[in-house]
């Protein structure tokens, strides 16, 4: 084993962003005053596929209205496998969804036959932001594709917007457009990987949405979507329930999984990080269908854009440490980029991301969570595995892995005022390092 370890380092009050730091030594006993990190590299768990974001219409709209050279920058600083955040994964809006420029769907109202489809409309905006995005990973990047609403006259209010539900005479019609939708894409040369059934089933919300009981999307599973995918061969396709919050993930996913009819159909579970932080939640799942995966398909700072703020970037490291260590395999952040309004959205729902553009002066900000995110995706490989650790204090949090190369990387945050010293053990060799005040850092070893 090499006996000096790579410290990465993010810190408030430091300046340092994704620093690179002295190197740490291994030393030949542990520090008994220090918060004591054991790593057992021979306990695995899940494989982690990767991190992300999501292309939507108001990320790839903010991006077109500045300069060509400060959108590759940030294209770069994302998507680069070497030198950049290393993202892999994005998720995109099957027609409308609040971060849109307005309400539109593929086809003309009352066209049951789909004759009319086309995605038109993503190939002005979208399509080319995943394009790009592609050409610099150098692969085809990994996309789930969420609805937000059917077409309002599929739907019992007839409007996308406020709730309401898929009428049944329309399930198999709407069955149907998903697997146009994967069509055309791939017509486009963008392979979707996976598509969820809904995006918020349980959220009646002033914007795109629609509701479905878990039984209700059990049934669609079963008797419509799930049929149809495996008619059109699209049997690869992954398909995810819920994509929702974790509070009542337990519930939602049992509900469907339980069903062997439905569940042939379902690769796994979707999920949101809004209303809690219960990642206990996630164990509950994984432990009683441990043959079905836990990806997380959005979440972002609501209440507009915070510059500058570092309780966002520390809510991000925190939930994917959470949820990682209940068994997630998958990290896809909402809004890749927004305004200088956390926008644009149609219902004026503005939010913050990692990265902000102001469009009328041409600058870009990069926020504490766009930072706090690359300690995990620019180090933790698609195919690493995440390894046992055990920590004596709830000062910092930890998640531990080991990549494909066999390179071990540590991920700890302190989110209080002062420093923690940290000794750790990694197959009974020692080493300490000590975490400033609201930080991060990644060790690798």
């Amino acid at each position: 084993m090499t006996k000096t370890i790579t410290h990465i380092q993010t810190a408030r009050d430091t300046g340092d962003r994704l620093q690179v730091k002295e190197p740490v030594s291994f030393t030949s006993a542990p520090a008994d005053d220090a918060v004591q990190l054991s790593i057992n590299t021979e306990k695995t768990f899940q494989t982690i596929m990767g991190f992300g974001g999501a292309f939507t219409e108001a990320s790839a709209y903010s991006l077109s209205l500045i300069s060509k050279e400060k959108r590759d920058e940030i294209l770069h600083r994302y998507f680069d496998p070497v030198d950049g955040l290393g993202y892999r994964l994005g998720r995109t809006h099957i027609h409308s969804c609040d971060f849109a420029l307005g309400n539109y769907t593929y086809v003309d109202e009352g066209d049951t036959t789909l004759e009319s489809f086309s995605i038109e409309r993503e190939r002005e905006l979208v399509i080319p932001l995943i394009k790009d995005a592609a050409k610099i990973v150098g692969d085809n990047l990994t996309i789930v594709s969420s609805p937000w609403s059917p077409p309002a006259w599929m739907k019992d209010t007839n409007e996308m917007n406020h709730g309401g539900k898929l009428l049944p005479e329309y399930m198999p019609i709407w069955a149907e457009y998903y697997v146009k939708y994967i069509e055309a894409m791939e017509d486009e040369g963008i392979p979707i990987w996976g598509i969820t059934i809904q995006n918020e089933p349980e959220a009646k919300q002033v914007w795109d949405s629609c509701l479905y009981t878990a039984e209700e999307e059990r049934d669609f599973i079963k008797d419509h979507l799930g049929p149809t995918l495996q008619k059109r061969g699209k049997n690869d396709l992954k398909v995810i329930i819920w994509d929702h919050n974790r509070d009542v993930v337990y519930e939602r996913a049992k509900t469907v999984l339980s069903d062997p009819e439905a569940a042939q159909y379902v690769w796994g579970t979707g999920l949101h990080w809004y209303v809690s932080e219960e990642f206990e939640n996630l164990s509950k799942v994984h432990d009683e269908f441990p043959d079905k995966h836990l990806i997380f398909t959005e979440g972002c700072i609501e209440g507009g854009v915070q510059l500058g703020a570092w309780h966002t970037g520390e809510r991000y490291a925190r939930n994917i440490m959470g949820d990682i260590n209940n068994h997630l395999e998958a990290w896809i952040d909402w809004n890749i980029v927004l305004n200088e309004e956390g926008g644009p959205n149609h219902v004026g729902n503005y939010c913050d991301a990692p990265v902000i553009v102001d469009t009328k002066k041409d600058e870009v900000h990069y926020n504490s969570s766009f930072y706090y995110i690359g300690h995990f995706s620019k180090y933790v490989k698609p195919g690493a595995v995440r390894i046992e650790h055990t920590n004596s204090s709830e000062k910092i949090q930890t998640t531990t892995f080991r990549n494909p190369s066999g390179e071990i990387v540590i991920v700890m945050m302190n989110q209080g005022d002062e420093s923690v010293k940290v000794s750790a053990d990694l197959n009974g060799e020692t080493f300490q390092v000590e975490l400033t005040g609201h930080s991060i850092s990644t060790l690798l070893i």
